[in-house]
């Protein structure tokens, strides 16, 4: 991933902090500070026996196995991690020689994807877990609540520490997932094949650019003919009949609250693209369960000179589509 999309990346995860907060505990996020840590950080392994090691910074991204010590030499907060995967890795996470104080009101919390205010990724809607098994808290159960295991490549911790000796190790390791689903990608160009095999489930392919997409085959089980809907609404067909791919694009990261922009609920095989100038692009298919649902898509980043005009208060005008 080169140099530019990686510090977009950053830019729009900072960014969403600041416009949203991280969660209801987390309000006050010192960003500056964070940023020029993370650009300047080298993750890379010597070899395979290598453990990668290096202090968490209270406001963090992490995209490397290893183990991350977070020290406070002051109280903090209002602390974050966010951990991202290839997309076909899910991740492991482990705590180890924590030093907090549960009953002075100090947390550390994992969670299974990201988490912002008011918006979080999966949605509900499309994440098999109910909301509160999607948390784990050390201080709820310090036995049973050192670990968890995202079911996407995208997972976060975070913590709050009153006390300025508090401590604690993150162990972080990636593992094999043979079916991806509910993904973030990190670069903004590509291409990926989602496939569900007769399971009832919604998965999204999310691309924190605007880019441009082009579905490249799409295999329905119940589809008989070929044709896109190009308009900014939910084609009054494709949402009826069970299983569809829509595209939908946004400012945040929850695909419930995002704009619906074009969907297709019939098998295609050739080219059909499409346009969208938002934070946040999505590939979205919805599987009844009844099928072998699979659809393919290249995306890349579009131009400066291909980004809509903004208008303040004004989405759909941000999220233009061609």
């Amino acid at each position: 991933m080169s140099v530019a999309p990686r510090t977009h990346f950053l830019l729009f995860l900072i960014s969403l902090s600041s416009r949203m907060g991280l969660s209801r505990y987390i309000e006050d996020i010192e960003a500056a500070d964070g940023l020029y840590s993370l650009l300047n950080l080298d993750q890379k392994r010597d070899s395979e026996d290598f453990i990668f090691r290096r202090p968490l910074r209270c406001l963090d991204m992490l995209a490397t196995d290893g183990s991350y010590i977070f020290v406070a030499s002051r109280p903090q907060l209002a602390c974050a991690a966010f951990i991202i995967a290839e997309p076909s890795e899910v991740i492991s996470l482990e705590l180890s020689d924590v030093n907090i104080d549960c009953s002075a009101g100090d947390f550390i919390k994992m969670f299974d994807g990201w988490v912002l205010k008011g918006e979080k990724f999966p949605s509900k809607q499309d994440h098999e877990l109910p909301l509160h098994q999607r948390y784990t808290d050390y201080c709820s159960s310090p036995a049973t609540g050192a670990t968890s295991r995202s079911s996407q490549n995208v997972a976060m911790i975070f913590f709050r520490l009153h006390s300025a000796d508090g401590s604690f190790t993150l162990a972080i390791k990636k593992l094999h997932n043979p079916f991806p689903c509910n993904i973030m990608s990190q670069s903004p160009e590509g291409s990926f094949t989602m496939v569900l095999p007769h399971q009832r489930k919604n998965c999204s392919f999310s691309i924190i650019y605007p880019v441009e997409i082009r579905l490249t085959d799409l295999s329905l089980g119940h589809a008989k003919s070929n044709e896109l809907s190009p308009q900014r609404q939910l084609w009054s067909g494709c949402s009826g009949s069970g299983d569809y791919v829509e595209l939908l694009g946004g400012n945040g990261v929850d695909t419930s609250m995002m704009f619906p922009v074009a969907d297709l609920c019939f098998s295609l095989s050739g080219l059909a693209q499409m346009k969208i100038g938002c934070d946040n692009s999505v590939v979205r298919l919805v599987s009844s369960g009844n099928y072998i649902n699979r659809v393919s898509f290249q995306y890349r980043l579009l131009e400066q000179s291909e980004l809509p005009k903004t208008q303040e208060n004004a989405l759909d005008n941000f999220c233009s589509v061609e």
